[in-house]
């Protein structure tokens, strides 16, 4: 049967095999396997979903805790330097937010 493939022949059957090695290893790139496999076990993805939003959720109070008490003590800085128009708005803020923060009733 070999003797019976013309040239151009083998060079089509050549092309083909080299673009299905393409494919193939295209495919092991983007790991479509183990997303076909994840697909079928749908409890799975639920769990990984529920895992990672919960950690990005700790994440970002983590973060903002951390913004916001920084700030916070900037802030304080600020309204103890006594700044003429600058320093009692600080002050003012910094007040607002203490009280907020010591009137709020935790259960």
């Amino acid at each position: 049967m070999k003797d019976q493939l013309s040239e151009y022949d083998r060079q089509v059957l050549y092309e083909v095999s080299e673009r299905v090695k393409k494919m193939a290893g295209n495919m092991e790139r983007t790991q479509i396997a183990d997303y076909i496999q994840l697909m079928h076990h749908p409890w799975r993805i639920f769990v990984l979903n529920l895992v990672g939003g919960t950690a990005r959720g700790i994440g970002i109070a983590i973060g903002v805790t951390v913004f916001t008490s920084t700030i916070l003590y900037i802030l304080q800085g600020l309204g103890a330097l006594n700044l003429p128009i600058i320093g009692d708005y600080i002050a003012q803020l910094v007040d607002i937010v203490q009280s907020k923060l010591d009137t709020r009733t935790y259960r």
